[in-house]
């Protein structure tokens, strides 16, 4: 899969990805819309471009991430980690995030506008 993002380009009109549901039927984009575009970023190493794209996105990344890592870390060492991801509070954090960051990107106002994916 990884691949197919490196190689197809999900911006350009003919491509073969799916595009975004919420902002086909609203015109509003959703927490995730620039996703696939950052993705064929950050496997370009455009960082900067990912940033634009989707500001969410590499902390997303960088979640899974340590998130794998710890569980990895479990399996091969048979002790348990603490993962900030169980905390009570984690999820709660998480949907306000993404919620405001939902909510900001489609405030047409600077520095909100910012948010939106180029």
């Amino acid at each position: 899969m990884l691949s197919l993002y490196y190689s197809h380009d999900p911006s350009q009109e003919e491509s073969f990805f799916p595009k975004c549901p919420f902002y086909h039927i609203t015109g509003y984009y959703c927490a995730g819309c620039g996703s696939q575009r950052a993705l064929h970023d950050l496997l370009h190493l455009r960082f900067l471009d990912v940033i634009k794209q989707n500001l969410l996105f590499i902390p997303a990344v960088l979640v899974f991430v340590y998130h794998y890592s710890i569980v990895f870390m479990e399996k091969r060492t048979g002790n348990t980690y603490k993962n900030l991801l169980y905390h009570p509070r984690a999820p709660w954090v998480v949907l306000a995030v993404i919620g405001g960051f939902w909510i900001l990107r489609n405030v047409d106002i600077y520095p909100f506008n910012l948010l939106a994916p180029n």
